[in-house]
């Protein structure tokens, strides 16, 4: 009996680290793509790289929405594989209208971000850096639909258990987008120099040359190409569509929550002034990179979890949670000693560390990034508990959490650190990470009290 438990330990171990490290990899060469553009426009000037930084916050609350309703697509396949691994019907159906559910998120979306600049003017933004965030975005916005769409795409390959080939197309965009900055935001090969405009650009081109590229995977591929995703695509699956926005609404609520109480974090930077903002896009790109690792094995725990939930095995469920989660905490340790020990090395990536100019801005961004090292065990624990409690199907409660802890005790500690303290832009940092120690131990505990029910039920 204890060699059969042992032996499906390992299994664990092994199928979870198989999903993982794919997603893991995926996961970091698209926050290098964003760094990339950070990188290439930090080359123009510290100030072109703080409106970068208001741009982007502004397009990545929407685009986390958009992606926290995709990501409903993988607990539903896993589901349904587990209750009967060949349901190309069911699998179909959920692919197709997770399409769906993105294209009718982009409508509203785009003619949000066409009126951008009015939209930082009222958040107290300053003028100038308005309206250049205002150019980056008139050439990001085009990039929502297809990278959504092949986020979709992305989750499906995952919960087929094949996720290889999200990793190599998003290896391949790091290139793609790099020269596409390098020549569109500098000027380089012939090409006019289009700063900002040209970094959104490059942005929208590589988004279209992942989306084709996986089109082209699942058309070809034998295994992928017998669900015919694409074959009558325009047909309506309103109960699908409908389940879809169910589970995946609350999904996306708690993603905007986490992600957006960090853009509501860039633009108090950007009332506080320049030096603070470009600071906080640096360590928010720290915190971005390091996080990568515990979201990689978030969505491989929900694919395991769900596999187990939908076949009805609560020893499965609950194996699968132990070990996601311990994975995730030593991963969480070894992020942490990085950025503890590496500040300036990381910094020194995007600015001249010599240039008197820069001198306050690395200052900053050291102290910021010394608080995400800090913080880095309750983001990973809650990453993970996350996951593991959406192959379940449970999404309510979590967002719930979310929202209290973000948003009532990590903006409301940072707003008060911020400006009734001499903290400034420290206050701000430390209330995020607040707000990461009250929701990490609430979502553990609500994936262990689940998993007893579970078992009780068992």
């Amino acid at each position: 009996m204890k060699s059969h438990q042992k032996a499906a330990w390992i299994a664990e171990i092994r199928a979870l680290s198989a999903l993982a490290l794919p997603f893991v990899i995926g996961n970091l060469a698209w926050s290098l793509v964003a760094a990339s553009n950070l990188f290439l426009l930090g080359r123009v000037s510290a100030e072109a790289m703080a409106a970068g930084s208001l741009a982007t916050n502004l397009y990545n609350a929407l685009q986390i929405f958009g992606m926290g309703i995709a990501t409903a697509v993988s607990p539903m396949i896993a589901r349904e594989r587990g209750r009967r691994k060949f349901a190309v019907r069911d699998i179909r159906r959920t692919v197709r209208q997770g399409m769906w559910v993105t294209l009718a998120i982009c409508l509203p979306v785009w003619a949000l971000l066409w009126h951008a600049e009015s939209i930082l003017l009222a958040l107290g933004q300053q003028a100038a850096l308005s309206a250049q965030a205002a150019s980056l975005l008139r050439g990001l916005q085009w990039a929502l639909l297809p990278y959504l769409w092949f986020y979709v795409l992305r989750h499906y390959v995952g919960a087929m258990e094949r996720p290889i080939w999200g990793v190599i197309i998003t290896l391949i965009a790091l290139p793609v987008n790099f020269l596409a900055g390098w020549t569109l935001i500098l000027g380089n090969l012939g090409m006019p120099a289009l700063g900002l405009f040209g970094a959104g650009l490059a942005s929208s081109l590589t988004a279209v040359t992942m989306l084709v590229a996986i089109v082209i995977v699942i058309s070809r591929d034998r295994q992928f190409r017998r669900f015919q995703l694409f074959g009558r695509f325009w047909v309506a699956d309103w109960p699908r569509f409908g389940s879809l926005l169910r589970l995946g609404m609350p999904i996306a609520v708690l993603f905007a929550m986490e992600v957006t109480v960090f853009n509501a974090a860039a633009f108090l930077m950007g009332t506080i002034g320049q030096a603070s903002l470009a600071a906080h896009a640096i360590a928010n790109q720290a915190a971005a990179l390091a996080f990568m690792i515990p979201l990689g094995i978030s969505q491989a725990a929900t694919i395991r979890a769900g596999l187990g939930f939908g076949r009805g095995d609560a020893d499965a469920v609950r194996r699968s949670g132990r070990v996601a989660l311990t994975v995730g905490v030593g991963f969480a340790v070894a992020a942490a000693t990085l950025l503890a020990v590496l500040p300036t090395q990381f910094i020194g990536l995007f600015l001249d560390l010599g240039a008197p100019a820069n001198v306050e801005v690395v200052r900053l961004a050291t102290s910021f990034i010394y608080v995400a090292a800090l913080f880095q065990l309750f983001d990973s624990t809650q990453a993970v508990s996350a996951g593991l409690l959406r192959g379940l199907h449970d999404t309510k409660v979590p967002m719930i959490i979310a929202a209290t802890g973000y948003w009532v005790f990590g903006m409301g500690i940072g707003s008060f650190l911020a400006f009734r303290t001499p903290l400034a832009g420290l206050g701000i940092w430390i209330g995020l990470a607040s707000g990461l120690a009250v929701v990490a131990p609430f979502l553990a505990w609500r994936w262990f009290s689940t998993i007893s029910r579970l078992a009780v039920r068992a």
